[in-house]
């Protein structure tokens, strides 16, 4: 269905989303725009895509991803609106704007167009990221075809708009706070003697690895960790001091602190 592809912001997440999508759509145009053109040009060579300006993206491309940042929204759709307005064939616009719904990027984009509203994260560019989404004026069969197109980036979820900011507090801001775990356990393994590179290694592996058990046997995270702690053994000692140190609620208000912010956003 989607016959040529466009990016506009070739930042991390949008370079990410499209990377999946050329896995996708293996026989799509694709081409990408950026403020800065060396980052599209460099991005477009990756792809096998084009390096072209926004209103070569808008006027073209039967998918339009906006990898802008929500702040800038206003002014990239302000820009392209007539260039949008200017088409007579159909085209959707996937935005993945945190705090702007659906109906914010049509009133912006000065049209009802169709529109996905998507949350990827960045592990899709190598197959093992979450992309939930969910679609406004929108036809089944592109919602469809935009499950099949993201399929390579990992999890591809529907979900409804209202859930979609907590969606993003868990797995899209989540590679952060993962990256920050695994960076403090490798600087943990330094303090007790580990060479850097390979503390990072295993405190890698060690996520996913876990990750992968949790998922293929259906286990709940409580039975993996009940698992590894022995009656008076070493890993209790370290769950201890977790839960001294107030590890879950810290997880948990971060994720409350990204669903606030995504509310201020929508003001």
């Amino acid at each position: 269905m989607f016959s040529s592809i466009g990016l506009i912001g070739a930042g991390t997440m949008g370079s990410a989303v499209l990377q999946a999508a050329a896995k996708g759509a293996p026989d799509a145009a694709l081409y990408c725009s950026n403020r800065t053109p060396a980052k599209a040009q460099a991005l477009a060579q990756e792809v096998g895509g084009q390096a072209v300006d926004n209103a070569a993206v808008a006027r073209t491309c039967s998918l339009i991803f906006l990898g802008v940042k929500p702040q800038m929204m206003a002014g990239v759709l302000a820009d392209l609106a007539p260039v949008l307005a200017a088409r007579t064939d159909r085209f959707v616009l996937a935005s993945m704007a945190a705090g702007l719904d659906g109906q914010a990027i049509q009133d912006l984009a000065g049209g009802k167009y169709p529109v996905i509203c998507l949350m990827p994260n960045t592990p899709v560019a190598v197959g093992a990221g979450v992309v939930q989404y969910y679609g406004v004026d929108t036809t089944q069969e592109e919602l469809d075809a935009f499950q099949a197109l993201m399929a390579p980036a990992g999890l591809v979820d529907p979900i409804e708009p209202h859930l979609l900011p907590a969606a993003s507090g868990v797995s899209g801001c989540g590679p952060a706070f993962c990256a920050l775990f695994i960076e403090a356990l490798a600087d943990g393994g330094v303090a007790c003697g580990l060479p850097r590179a390979k503390a990072l290694a295993y405190a890698a592996q060690m996520v996913e690895g876990t990750a992968k058990l949790m998922m293929e046997k259906g286990l709940h995270p409580g039975q993996l960790k009940d698992g590894v702690c022995s009656p008076g053994g070493t890993t209790i000692q370290g769950v201890r001091v977790l839960e001294e140190r107030g590890f879950r609620a810290a997880a948990m208000d971060a994720v409350i602190a990204t669903f606030e912010k995504n509310k201020e956003l929508a003001k």
